[in-house]
């Protein structure tokens, strides 16, 4: 059944080209016989038109069936305790150890320089 399509779009293109062609060969008649363009004529409308829609149907038809998108595809697989998880905002020298009633101050890199 693809190739039916395939074969609506080349002829779909076929025709539209014909029409473009025809179109220019009516503007250069146009022109030799010194007449006023006012509209093309209308079987070259017509021709255009519905070739434009064979076209049109034809590349719905061969392209297939759509699938959906996923927006949140990525945060599908990620746990709920990660979702906000910003490493990069990890503090671990602030006031809260001030506050801390229990706070044992651990051995800095001079502290074990000099244990040693």
């Amino acid at each position: 059944m693809a190739s039916f399509h395939k074969i609506i779009v080349i002829v779909g293109f076929i025709s539209l080209f014909h029409s473009a062609f025809s179109a220019a060969q009516h503007r250069s008649y146009l022109r030799i016989t010194s007449q006023e363009f006012t509209s093309l004529p209308l079987d070259i409308m017509v021709q255009a038109v519905i070739s434009l829609f064979a076209v049109m149907w034809g590349v719905l038809n061969v392209a297939g069936n759509l699938r959906e998108i996923q927006a949140a595809a990525e945060l599908n697989a990620t746990k709920w305790d990660t979702q906000l998880n910003f490493p990069s905002f990890y503090i671990f020298n602030h006031r809260g150890r001030a506050l801390a009633q229990n706070y044992v101050r651990s051995a800095g890199k001079s502290e074990l320089e000099n244990s040693e």
